[in-house]
């Protein structure tokens, strides 16, 4: 098994990558998230963070289709101009910490993010090119650990969005946002060919999620199972933070 992962844990692994797939086929974000909190309750989650970001380039594949006429581009581009700036500094500082303050740091962000999200913020008028380069800028620096689109999704759902064009602009931001951080990631040493064993043995477990997740999506209100969602990161992020505070 890629990165020396033994079977039951690769299980496990397998069975999270399911549900975080689901979790993005119907929301747009979260992906990342919940899997890189699971995952730092059973194995160091620093190797994995480049197979996230492959994960979720594959995973836009598999949506664009549905997505094309509602992506908000303007807001993208600015996003995307902040986390140029952040990630080459946030990739080295995550790159020169150790195991259990990984996990503390991930753990740290996702349960800050998920508190934000749960708390029904909102803004109370319209934010400008400046304000969305201050989150890119935020985003960039949450990315080097996997979870860059949370405070995207903090911000924007505070905003009145439909929920289409949310969707579809935190899946196209996304995938910008790792196929510049891969990159930074592949100079540092994460990127092996275990990441790229990993990712092929991931594509058919994604498929299916995201495919069930937006056969969900169509069905139901995402803000509801968005919800949901932010639920489970304050579980397991907490969980990630007793099992780092205790070993």
């Amino acid at each position: 098994m890629p990165f020396d992962l033994g079977l039951g844990t690769a299980g496990l692994l397998a069975l999270a990558l399911l549900g975080a797939a689901f979790v993005r086929g119907y929301s747009g974000f979260g992906f990342s998230a919940i899997f890189i909190a699971f995952a730092a309750l059973f194995t160091n989650p620093l190797p994995l963070i480049p197979v996230v970001f492959a994960c979720e380039i594959m995973m836009t594949a598999f949506q664009a289709r549905g997505i094309r006429g509602h992506i908000d581009w303007r807001r993208i581009a600015w996003l995307m101009l902040g986390a140029a700036i952040a990630l080459p500094f946030s990739v080295t500082v995550m790159l020169s910490v150790g195991e259990n303050t990984a996990r503390l740091v991930i753990s740290g962000i996702i349960l800050a993010m998920a508190l934000i999200l749960l708390s029904g913020w909102t803004l109370q008028r319209r934010i400008g090119a400046l304000g969305h380069g201050s989150v890119g800028i935020v985003s960039g620096m949450c990315n080097s650990a996997g979870i860059g689109g949370l405070p995207v999704a903090a911000f924007m759902s505070a905003q009145p969005m439909q929920a289409a064009a949310f969707r579809a602009t935190m899946i196209v931001y996304l995938t910008a946002l790792d196929l510049i951080t891969l990159p930074l990631l592949w100079m540092g040493g994460l990127v092996t060919w275990d990441t790229a064993v990993a990712a092929v043995l991931a594509f058919p477990i994604l498929g299916l999620g995201v495919w069930l997740g937006g056969r969900r999506f169509l069905a139901a209100s995402p803000a509801a199972f968005r919800k949901s969602a932010v639920l489970l990161l304050l579980l397991l992020s907490t969980l990630g933070l007793i099992r780092a505070m205790v070993t």
